[in-house]
């Protein structure tokens, strides 16, 4: 049953409005970090041999600012012994070397020590219109709820909105920790400009009443629960795919190979950080938000019961979450069994968020079930 009355299209309008506002300034806050991407470490040489050499600690011996030179890294061994590493570093005028030893992660990618005062600038510029764009999706997304004074979530249209303002948020969450994640930012901004694309331009919906079986506070529970592991989930998946990455160039440089994967520039791959600090990263993100998705699914059954009398009937829906959840349930597994960390268990996680993506866009677009009432 559809309550003309109940909509207010003057805030449905305002909702609209902040949206596209809010894709203005992803869109500008992207070019920002991109500018930080493309210069923030040119004359910066990042020597991580702590991954090749077991992790021990390391010094510069030898760098000329000048031109692509070589820099030699002396790294003493636990045994007592030394192990010498060159590397070619791409290095223009006034470079700085940066080393690995520096007590931590803080300083690994964009915003690194060695990045030019422009580009840190730029990055901090692009930060700060992360912040004013996600205020601006927050307000449409608010905007679309009291439009119809229900949750702005009960269609694909309404989700995607939230979804891609989730994705923001669990970026914008993890910089205000202090985790040093500035480079996730170009990424984050593009995703939720692509997510919001596609929301506007296929999945818009007018702001409308939902059917009956959708009037409940599990809609609340349900649904935000899996906006917000939807957005976690991405950031993880991000950091994977960038793991994988960097984990072959850097087997490609070893190698004496003088193009990163595919043919990528080198200089791409050297701003990021260690392979091991987006594992780990990856791995975090995963295992904390993945209680949440199990209660994600326990609330849906619980909802269905509700609304359809059994807990579960193995629609598209339920099922496709269930084999998300497993594939997750096996990534975990597989980083805690030897012999399954790091790239192996990279390419799980990989799979495991392309079945939440399916789960989300391909059943709700291309299968029929007990979910599809909500519409696109």
């Amino acid at each position: 049953m559809h309550l003309a009355s109940a909509v207010d299209p003057s805030l449905a309008d305002l909702s609209n409005k902040l949206i596209y506002s809010a894709m203005v300034v992803y869109t500008i806050a992207m070019l920002a970090h991109m500018f930080e991407w493309t210069f923030g470490s040119k004359g910066a040489v990042a020597v991580r041999s702590s991954e090749q050499a077991g992790g021990l600690a390391e010094t510069v011996a030898a760098a000329d600012a000048k031109g692509a030179k070589k820099v030699t890294v002396t790294v003493a061994s636990a045994g007592g012994g030394t192990t010498t590493l060159t590397r070619t570093a791409l290095a223009g005028e006034g470079a700085t070397v940066v080393t690995s030893g520096r007590g931590g992660d803080e300083e690994d990618g964009p915003g690194a020590a060695g990045t030019s005062v422009k580009a840190d600038m730029a990055g901090r510029i692009a930060v700060s219109l992360t912040v004013l764009a996600a205020l601006l999706h927050a307000g449409g997304v608010l905007a679309r709820g009291l439009s119809v004074s229900r949750w702005p979530w009960g269609n694909m249209y309404e989700f995607s909105c939230a979804f891609a303002l989730a994705m923001t948020v669990a970026y914008l969450g993890l910089l205000a920790a202090r985790k040093p994640v500035r480079w996730l930012g170009l990424p984050v901004t593009l995703a939720a400009l692509l997510t919001l694309g596609v929301a506007v331009s296929v999945l818009y919906t007018e702001s409308e009443q939902l059917v009956p079986a959708l009037h409940s506070y599990w809609l609340a529970i349900h649904v935000s629960t899996a906006i917000i592991c939807g957005g976690a989930f991405y950031a993880g998946f991000i950091a994977t795919l960038l793991f994988v990455g960097k984990d072959s160039f850097d087997k490609r440089m070893a190698a004496g190979l003088a193009r990163g994967p595919l043919g990528t520039s080198p200089s791409i791959w050297r701003r990021l950080p260690a392979a091991s600090t987006l594992d780990k990263l990856s791995y975090r993100i995963n295992a904390l938000v993945f209680p949440l998705w199990t209660f994600t699914i326990i609330a849906g059954a619980i909802w269905a019961e509700h609304a359809w009398g059994k807990y579960w009937e193995w629609d598209p829906k339920e099922t496709w979450s269930f084999i998300t959840w497993v594939a997750y349930a096996c990534y975990l597994h597989a980083r805690a069994t030897a012999g399954w960390k790091g790239r192996k268990a990279a390419y799980l996680a990989l799979a495991a968020f392309a079945c939440w993506l399916f789960n989300y866009y391909g059943v709700n677009i291309f299968v029929t079930g007990k979910h599809s009432y909500a519409g696109i």
